[in-house]
């Protein structure tokens, strides 16, 4: 189901048919290097397929705005990523916005455009700030939570006993265009 769509992306639950699609994204070592937490490292479609399971069966256990999504690439209907919204650890009171890309889908500003529509979506819904964290030298992940808006307040290793670059975002950070994403 379609959660929201921006001009060229749709944001929509995460199906066990994505397997192969997000093992691309999942799957591929340049991007699960990033990760917190760590991911283990899938060993093929079969356990990327019974990962799309448990968070869909999770998805019922979740009160809004958290949740996993896939972006669909509006013009071909290809899964280029993945994004998240979570509470952190230890405390679980901070909302955590998470952004995957598969690696030939970098470099186009989808993790973005989808970030901020997901932002927007979850302030209009009573979020009042989002958290990234960031591992230290990823420097295309704090890009990425730049352009959204985020600004950078520090590094911890609060979250995942892991030191991390912490960036936060709240409603006044977002436009209006971003503030009102399109609904399907």
């Amino acid at each position: 189901m379609a959660l929201l769509t921006t001009a060229r992306l749709t944001v929509r639950d995460w199906s066990p048919d994505d397997a192969a699609e997000a093992l691309s994204i999942y799957g591929v070592p340049e991007v699960t290097r990033w990760l917190s937490p760590a991911m283990t490292q899938l060993d093929g479609e079969q356990a990327m397929r019974a990962t799309l399971e448990s968070w869909t069966r999770s998805r019922s256990t979740l009160t809004p705005p958290l949740g996993r999504w896939a972006i669909v690439r509006n013009s071909d209907q290809r899964v280029v990523g993945g994004l998240s919204l979570r509470y952190l650890p230890p405390d679980e009171e901070d909302i955590e916005i998470g952004w995957q890309l598969a690696p030939d889908a970098w470099g186009n500003g989808y993790a973005t455009e989808a970030g901020r529509a997901l932002a927007g979506w979850a302030f209009s819904i009573g979020a009042h700030e989002l958290v990234a964290v960031v591992r230290v030298n990823n420097d295309r992940g704090a890009g990425t939570a730049k352009r959204i808006g985020m600004q950078w307040v520090g590094e911890t290793d609060k979250y995942y006993e892991t030191r991390l670059n912490v960036y936060r975002l709240w409603p006044s950070d977002l436009s209006p265009a971003d503030k009102d994403p399109l609904r399907p």
